[in-house]
């Protein structure tokens, strides 16, 4: 009996046992999660592509490793609000011209119904990498200027990944988060705006390209016009209480508020403006939808480079656009032409800061001016140079001494054997002008005056060898020097009447952005395209856009 008692006692427990194991709860959600999410990062890791992608999830395991695992989006077991919010965000991106799937939009959305601990960790790891990237690209562009382009020497202030990462666990609004990585300027946000515009009337087909034909012109009657009146009506150049069609007139006859309605649409184009549409105006017109979307999406990528501050006061030359202006935030003081570098020798990209003005200033001609240019017509002329006001010096040094041209053989000088100096006087002709505005730079580019003045009615001013000429340089110096002590525009004009050199320090140096931008919305809410003169959107657009350039809507 006693033996029958502890055999059933011992059947009992290990009955008991056995049940004990097959009882034993799972791991919790709560404890499978952070396993999930560990696995999922170092198998990432393991099989990204890119060393960028290494990085990223390389920031992103450290940074989950220091809060052991815990998740930052989704819940134990499902998504959560914070996941869809930001989720929204990422396929919101394309409001900022940028791709919602660099950030895995669509892949995010499908996993938002997820309860998988695997697909949670998933759904975790390529929310917080489409929040990285997204920032990092709101805050510092997409592509690297220089690696785009290299004569773009701009210096992008950098995002860095882990900081995007420590914010946004803290941030209580998404949105608010997110919003503080894009440029914080009106002309970014304007931007924003005719880029949603453009997209809308892309939705709706877009415009017909007008037939080619004979120039139109103010009081023509021509089936041609009645097209035009639909295309300036379509962007807002023809305002409606304008528009004497929609009031029972001839929409094929070329009235006046058509004329005034052209000249704006030349105007924003930075056409000539004389109200008639010919072959230069009818190609801007014909651009398609398609194209000048692209034009937003890449300029917006430019403004993404910039800095959100360029200086209270400060100095933007739009090298697109042949102009510049001297601002005042929020006012611009000045509005200028300018001519700029020919597009084999292309003017740069960058900013510098103004520190003097040079009036009545000698011209030391560059080394490659003298050499390919100049020569030839010194041996074909030698008094070429006493004629222009030209000082021939033995060579480049600090102690180099005047020599007479004369007592050269320039048949026996070459490019490769040219050691002189060419230096041309202060004048009415010096190249140069009579002012000239230095902000030191690697580049030797500066501002300054021109004798060819004829160059600025031209629509198109690409003529010079790089540096920019100004239009009205003594307003601007005027301007410049209305900050220096005694420096009127009376003894500016003083000064160079008298032809003597003279250089004027600024004890308030001025920030100088020199910019290239085929694409901006003024503050009248006017849309402005120009040429890519330089061909620098076709570069960009290589590198931001790739197989995608010209196909986007």
């Amino acid at each position: 009996m006693l033996r029958q008692a502890a055999w059933v006692f011992s059947l009992v427990v290990m009955v008991l046992a056995a049940g004990a194991v097959t009882l034993a709860p799972r791991p919790a959600a709560a404890e499978a999660l952070p396993l999930a999410l560990s696995e999922e990062l170092n198998s990432g890791i393991a099989a990204a592509g890119t060393d960028d992608e290494v990085q990223t999830l390389t920031v992103l395991e450290r940074f989950y490793r220091a809060r052991a695992h815990r998740p930052l989006w989704v819940l134990d077991a499902a998504a959560g609000p914070r996941a869809e919010k930001l989720s929204n965000l990422l396929i919101a991106a394309d409001l900022d011209g940028l791709d919602p799937a660099d950030y895995r939009a669509g892949q995010v959305k499908a996993l938002l119904g997820a309860t998988a601990p695997e697909d949670l960790a998933r759904l975790e790891v390529m929310l917080s990498l489409g929040l990285v990237r997204y920032a990092a690209d709101l805050g510092q562009g997409r592509t690297t200027p220089h690696v785009a382009d290299p004569e773009l020497f701009v210096f992008r202030e950098e995002v860095q990944k882990a900081d995007v990462l420590t914010a946004a666990s803290e941030a209580s609004d998404l949105d608010n988060f997110v919003a503080a990585y894009r440029p914080q300027t009106v002309r970014y946000d304007r931007q924003k705006v005719a880029l949603a515009e453009y997209r809308a009337l892309a939705l709706q087909g877009g415009w017909q390209p007008i037939p080619e034909g004979d120039t139109l012109k103010p009081e023509m009657t021509d089936p041609r016009v009645g097209l035009l009146r639909e295309r300036l009506r379509l962007v807002g150049d023809l305002k409606p209480q304008n528009d004497l069609a929609a009031n029972g007139g001839d929409p094929n006859f070329y009235d006046a508020q058509m004329e005034t309605a052209v000249k704006w649409m030349q105007y924003r184009h930075g056409l000539a403006q004389d109200g008639a549409v010919g072959p230069k105006t009818l190609a801007e017109l014909n651009v398609p939808v398609e194209k000048r979307i692209e034009q937003m999406i890449l300029n917006l990528e430019r403004r993404r480079w910039m800095p959100d501050d360029l200086g209270q006061r400060h100095i933007f030359v739009n090298l697109a656009d042949f102009q510049l202006k001297l601002v005042d935030e929020p006012k611009t003081l000045f509005d200028t032409a300018v001519v700029v570098g020919k597009p084999y020798q292309k003017t740069p990209v960058f900013s510098g800061t103004m520190t003097y003005v040079e009036i009545n200033p000698f011209w030391n001609v560059p080394p490659s001016i003298a050499r390919k240019e100049m020569l030839p017509k010194i041996q074909q002329d030698v008094s070429y140079l006493s004629q222009n006001n030209y000082v021939l010096f033995s060579d480049w040094s600090s102690g180099a001494t005047v020599i007479d041209p004369q007592s050269i053989d320039w048949s026996q000088v070459s490019r490769a054997s040219f050691p002189y100096k060419i230096r041309q006087d202060s004048g009415d002709g010096n190249a140069l002008g009579r002012v000239k505005f230095m902000f030191p730079n690697r580049f030797n580019i500066y501002l300054h005056d021109t004798p060819a003045k004829s160059l600025f009615n031209k629509p198109q001013r690409t003529f010079s060898h790089g540096c920019i000429r100004v239009q009205d340089p003594n307003r601007l110096a005027e301007l410049v020097l209305s900050k220096e002590e005694g420096w009127s525009r009376e003894r500016i004009e003083a000064v160079i009447a008298s032809g003597e050199r003279t250089i004027v320090s600024l004890k308030q140096p001025l920030p100088v952005h020199i910019v290239y931008l085929t694409s901006w919305v003024n503050k009248d809410g006017s849309v402005h395209f120009r040429d890519d003169v330089y061909e620098r959107d076709t570069a960009l657009a290589r590198a931001l856009l790739g197989a995608r350039a010209g196909t986007l809507r």
